[in-house]
């Protein structure tokens, strides 16, 4: 059965670009589906407006809740529903994992300054956000939810081991990558990747991993921790630190 996602937006038209590419071949091979839902049509007001000004006084528009409400009723199986709201929970590589569990996940694109919260205390399982930041509305960070649990599904990569070595998998960030040609602009691709040596190739790819992920994302380490060898690997490389990487040895 292919996994679909429900989508409840005021812009259905902005998800067109969304089914290219990897996506669009698991679309066309059955194994997602896309299902935009236009938050206008179930409008009571004349003019299919879908916002109104917020109690209380304040800046901006609010999505009123019964048009949401309806379209929302208007799933026969809505599954998991996730309200993306920078209020959210910020979403990860793990959060990514759970949801891809779910055969039907229903994502609501908020708009304006945000959504009436007794329809978000109705629908919503969970509100997330994609990241510390604010943008226009929530379809953008639709589209980033439903291409990273894709990646999830089996057949969308081909590769069914494909997406274990993307960065954030296995709480790394992806080793340094090359192709041909082997010398470019003087820049040699590194002897050891052309060697044909897999257990050497596999033992560099992990140490370029724990360099580069100590080097720009630190955090990552020290949420995940350190088997004693990936230890050694590092107090190698950055001897001031050899410490923190003691301590953050896993039991």
């Amino acid at each position: 059965m292919a996994k679909r996602f429900n989508v409840l937006t005021i812009f259905p038209d902005i998800f067109a670009p969304v089914e290219t590419g990897v996506i669009g071949k698991a679309v066309e091979n059955g194994l997602i589906s896309i299902n935009t839902i236009n938050i206008r049509d179930f409008s009571k007001d004349r003019h299919k407006n879908t916002d109104d000004y917020p109690y209380g006084g304040g800046e901006g528009m609010l999505m009123t809740p019964q048009p949401l409400y309806d379209a929302w009723k208007s799933i026969e199986k809505p599954g998991k529903t996730i309200v993306l709201s920078p209020k959210g929970a910020k979403y990860n590589q793990q959060k990514c994992l759970e949801l891809s569990e779910n055969d039907n996940i229903t994502i609501v694109c908020g708009r304006y300054e945000g959504i009436d919260k007794r329809v978000v205390d109705l629908i919503a399982d969970e509100e997330i956000s994609i990241g510390d930041y604010v943008i226009s509305g929530g379809e953008l960070a639709a589209m980033i939810l439903i291409d990273s649990v894709s990646r999830l599904v089996p057949g969308v990569l081909g590769n069914e081991n494909g997406s274990s070595n993307d960065s954030h998998f296995q709480g790394l960030l992806e080793y340094p990558q090359y192709t041909r040609p082997a010398d470019f602009m003087g820049i040699q691709v590194p002897e050891i990747l052309l060697s044909g040596n897999h257990a050497k190739v596999d033992e560099f790819r992990k140490r370029e991993s724990l360099i580069l992920t100590w080097s720009v994302r630190p955090d990552m380490i020290r949420k995940r921790g350190l088997d004693r060898e990936e230890s050694e690997i590092l107090a190698d490389q950055f001897p001031e630190d050899t410490d923190e990487f003691i301590k953050l040895l896993k039991e």
